[in-house]
């Protein structure tokens, strides 16, 4: 087969093999054309199809690490490798491929590029900048894009300024840079600049009127008033014209509940929120009731007191978790603290579910095995992650609400830890999760029955925690909170160990950066608004009043 015609008729007759579903017959031929230094990479291009067709990501990554090695310089082949090792968690052994790339090539821009994303999904975020600012030094395309993805990292970090000076830089290059725009104007909504934030998105929706995400943002930069017929005239007609985007869509009917909430029209309101709601059922996993049963009794089942006592690490660092439902007052908790001078607000922080999935998979089996310096050690990582992101930080709030899933492992890791749990009336809190548009894994929340479900086994699963360390467990009820705030708050300082300070009772004016959803609802004074707001909306949630066991009324 030395000849291009011969290959050619022997490479297609493997194709057809292969297209008709002879995989054992193709990989053989394959693998003996493969032979043939002259057209081994053309051969081992087709092994990679077949070796994903067929779930063998191992041999697939082989080749493909052949092929870097055959072609040494095609940062495709490098691309598809790293995305697979990614894909299994491997992201050093992705980078160590791209370093072997650079090590020939070192000043191949869009090697760096790929390195700094790869960094930036594993949380590396000192890495990635350094990557990302080697992509600029070398001269990379399209340099305005890097700008604002280092914007982007910047605010992960919490670094506002920065991640500021990132967006204005890529805007400099093209002020018209829709991305970036964006971006600056999330900042701005995080900062509680309404008003920049504000012109921002007008600015992108003059460029790009089909800029879905910032018309939907508009409609929760304030409050919607009855003069504001244009707002929900123009978001109803967006989300019927957007069919072609789902997930955009999703988020203008929630939007448009949102204003139609603002200006009393709850029987619309709720039919734009169950619009909104059904098209996120497209996007997110079916929520299994059984399934979701069967999680919470493991957990229940598995940490017992003696577990948790017997598993426990030396550790003497004493963190502060806010934890609870989502939409149960968890953000409006952090910001009051977070008035005080001696804590930082942390928001909701990704590192100790990232830590979950990535050290101690299967969880919570896992635990059973992990020898004691693995769990020092994931808790050492921890503190570090938080010590990089805040460095000058005297305490650190971690306000993630579903760590409320992960509070026997917290113990674990932590004796010392603080954790703070807040709590809502159940209807409000369900509802309240219902009418907004929820990230990540989060089946449940898209049905009302569901989140009702989700509730009953979340409170299980806390007075759980609380039998095993209660006396640990600080619980703000949300309603209680906004009534009568500062008696609870001198409680929790205490708690922290912290003297009683007025400018917690003021918190809406400081300038913590809020990456919640409740992003604006928290620069405002304590109001009761929200308490007893599901009676708005009781004609059309009697199944779910039931299954809470609430009152009519």
């Amino acid at each position: 087969m030395n000849s291009q015609p011969e290959f050619d008729q022997a490479f297609q007759r493997a194709r057809q093999l292969h297209a008709d579903g002879h995989l054992d017959r193709a990989e053989q031929a394959y693998q003996a054309m493969a032979q043939n230094p002259q057209y081994r990479e053309t051969v081992l291009r087709a092994l990679v199809e077949l070796y994903l067709q067929t779930r063998r990501s191992r041999e697939a990554i082989d080749t493909l690490v052949a092929l870097t090695e055959e072609v040494p310089d095609q940062l495709y082949y490098y691309a598809r490798l790293a995305a697979l090792l990614e894909g299994l968690g491997e992201v050093d052994a992705a980078l160590s491929h791209y370093q072997r790339l650079l090590q020939r090539r070192p000043g191949y821009a869009a090697a760096h590029y790929n390195m700094a994303l790869l960094y930036r999904n594993d949380r590396r975020f000192t890495e990635a900048l350094e990557e990302y600012d080697a992509a600029i030094r070398h001269g990379i395309d399209n340099v305005q894009e890097v700008w604002s993805n280092m914007g982007v990292v910047n605010s992960e970090l919490r670094r506002a300024d920065k991640a500021r000076e990132m967006y204005e830089r890529a805007l400099e290059i093209d002020p018209e840079y829709i991305p970036a725009l964006f971006n600056l104007a999330g900042l701005f909504e995080e900062m509680g600049e309404r008003q920049q934030a504000t012109d921002l998105y007008k600015k992108i929706l003059d460029l790009n009127p089909r800029h879905w995400d910032a018309l939907a943002r508009l409609a929760y930069a304030g409050k919607v008033a009855d003069e504001d017929a244009d707002l929900i005239d123009t978001l109803r007609n967006a989300a019927a014209e957007a069919q072609d985007d789902p997930l955009a869509r999703e988020g203008l009917f929630f939007a448009l509940g949102k204003a139609l909430d603002d200006t009393d029209r709850y029987e619309e309101a709720f039919a734009a929120y169950r619009n909104a709601n059904e098209l996120g059922k497209l996007r997110n996993p079916p929520y299994d009731k059984s399934l979701a049963e069967q999680a919470f009794g493991q957990m229940l089942e598995f940490f017992t007191p003696e577990l948790i006592q017997g598993k426990a690490t030396a550790l003497t660092a004493s963190p502060v978790f806010i934890c609870g439902m989502f939409r149960s007052g968890s953000t409006l908790v952090e910001q009051i603290l977070g008035a005080h001078p001696a804590v930082t607000a942390g928001g909701e922080l990704e590192d100790l579910p990232w830590l979950v999935g990535r050290r101690l998979a299967p969880f919570p089996e896992r635990i059973k095995t992990a020898s004691p310096a693995e769990l020092e050690a994931v808790g050492d990582e921890y503190l570090t992650r938080l010590k990089t992101m805040f460095p000058n930080a005297e305490m650190v709030t971690d306000k993630r609400p579903d760590n409320f899933l992960y509070l026997g492992l917290i113990k674990i890791l932590f004796p010392a830890a603080r954790i703070i749990y807040t709590k809502r009336e159940p209807m409000d809190n369900c509802l309240s999760v219902y009418f907004q548009q929820l990230g990540g894994n989060l089946g449940y929340t898209t049905d009302l029955e569901n989140i009702a479900h989700y509730y009953l086994w979340h409170l299980r699963l806390m007075d759980h925690w609380k039998e095993c360390f209660g006396g640990d467990i600080f619980t703000v009820a949300y309603d209680e909170l906004i009534r009568t705030p500062e008696p609870i708050l001198r409680r929790l300082l205490d708690l922290l160990g912290l003297d009683w300070d007025d400018r917690c009772l003021s918190f809406q004016g400081t300038d913590n950066l809020v990456k919640t959803a409740s992003v604006w609802q928290v620069r405002e004074e304590l109001h009761g608004r929200s308490s007893g707001r599901w009676r708005n909306y009781a004609p059309y949630i009697p199944d779910i009043r039931a299954l809470l066991d609430v009152e009519a009324g």
